[in-house]
C-alpha cells in the first residue's frame, strides 16, 4: 500500500471510529445503553489478492465491507420475540434495529424504548450480531397485523411486501411538507454523498442513504451491505435523536429506489426521495399516493420526477 493510500486509510479508520462513539455516545445520552461495547466488529476487513491487467498480475492487500448477520429481538415484560435477521455492515446496529422497527409501526419514537442492547451471554465473536431491543410496555405488540416477514438479505432487503392498502390500514398517513427545493440544489446532493462515504470509499462495496436538510446540508449519512440497511439506519439515527418526523428533510440513495424504501420515507415523513438510478414500479406507485416526490436518475444535470413534482423548483 502506497504511503497516500496508507493515509488515507487511517483518515478512514479514523472517521469510522467517529461514528461508531457518536452513535454510543447520542444512544447513552438517552439513556438507553451503557458503555459495555467497546469491541464491535469493524465495517471492513482486509483480505489479500491477486490483481490482473491485461497479462499482467500483482499480489496485493486490499479492503473488504465487512457483511455479518444481525438478528433483532423485542423483549416487552417477560416475553421475547425475533422479529429479523438481516445481513448488515457492523455500526450503527441500534440504529438499524430501531429504524427497522419503526418502519414497520411496531416503534412510534424514543418514548417507546427502555433499553437497546448486545446480547452479552453469546461468545465473543457472535454477541454483537443480536440485539435486544426492550420496549417501554408490559406485552409485545401485536406482531401478526405486521403485513411483511422480517426475514431479510443484503441483496433484496425484507421480502413479502405490503399492498397499498395495507399501508393505509395500518394508519400510514400521507406526507407533510409543503416545501420546495431548487433544481440546482437537488443536483448537488450526489456528489455531497459520495464524498460523505468514508468506507466505500476504501472498498467500493456499500450502500448509503444521507438525509439532507431543504438547504442541501447533509444532515445524516450511513453506509451499509443493503441498501435497505442503510435507510434504517439513518431512520433510526432520526428516531434516537428525538427528529420524527422526517418532514423537513430529503433523502437520498446511492443506487434504486424500491417499495421497501418508499415505505420507509412515508413512515418517517420523508417528503422527497432521490437516487441516483431508477424506481421500481410500486415505488412510484407509493409515492404517488403517499403524498412523496420521487426523483430517478439524479445525474449531472438530468433527473427524472416521477411524483409530486410541485416540491421542485426547475
Amino acid at each position: 500500500m502506497s504511503e497516500s493510500a496508507s493515509r488515507a486509510s487511517q483518515r478512514e479508520s479514523a472517521s469510522e471510529e467517529r461514528s461508531v462513539a457518536g452513535e454510543r455516545s447520542e444512544a447513552m445520552s438517552a439513556g438507553l445503553f451503557s458503555d459495555r461495547d467497546s469491541a464491535r466488529v469493524g465495517a471492513r476487513v482486509r483480505t489479500r489478492l491477486r490483481a490482473v491487467d491485461g497479462g499482467d498480475f500483482r499480489d496485493r492487500a486490499d479492503l473488504l465491507a465487512t457483511e455479518e448477520p444481525l438478528e433483532i429481538r423485542v423483549v416487552a415484560g417477560r416475553a421475547t420475540e425475533t422479529v429479523a435477521v438481516t445481513m448488515r455492515t457492523p455500526g450503527a446496529d441500534f440504529e438499524l434495529a430501531v429504524g427497522l422497527l419503526h418502519s414497520a409501526r411496531l416503534l412510534a419514537g424514543r418514548e417507546g424504548l427502555r433499553e437497546i442492547r448486545y446480547c452479552m451471554d453469546r461468545g465473543e465473536t457472535q454477541r454483537y450480531n443480536l440485539v435486544h431491543v426492550d420496549l417501554d410496555a408490559e406485552e409485545l405488540p401485536d406482531l401478526r397485523r405486521v403485513s411483511r416477514t422480517f426475514y431479510a438479505s443484503s441483496a433484496c432487503g425484507v421480502c413479502g411486501s405490503a399492498s397499498l392498502d395495507a399501508l393505509s390500514a395500518d394508519g400510514v398517513r400521507p406526507v407533510a411538507g409543503p416545501w420546495t427545493v431548487s433544481a440546482d440544489t437537488l443536483r448537488a446532493l450526489p456528489d455531497r454523498l459520495r464524498e460523505a462515504q468514508s468506507v466505500f470509499a476504501s472498498t467500493g462495496g456499500l450502500h448509503a442513504a444521507g438525509l439532507f436538510t431543504r438547504a442541501g446540508e447533509l444532515a445524516c449519512l450511513r453506509e451499509d451491505v443493503g441498501r435497505h440497511n442503510a435507510v434504517d439506519k439513518a431512520v433510526g439515527w432520526a428516531l434516537l435523536g428525538d427528529r420524527l418526523p422526517l418532514d423537513d428533510h430529503l433523502l437520498v440513495v446511492s443506487g434504486r429506489t424500491s417499495y421497501e424504501i418508499l415505505e420507509k420515507a412515508v413512515v418517517a415523513g420523508v417528503p422527497l426521495v432521490a437516487a441516483v438510478s431508477a424506481p421500481s414500479s410500486l415505488a412510484v406507485e407509493v409515492a404517488q399516493a403517499f403524498g412523496v416526490t420521487l426523483v430517478g436518475f439524479l445525474r449531472g444535470q438530468r433527473f427524472n420526477i416521477y411524483s409530486h413534482p410541485e416540491r421542485i423548483a426547475v
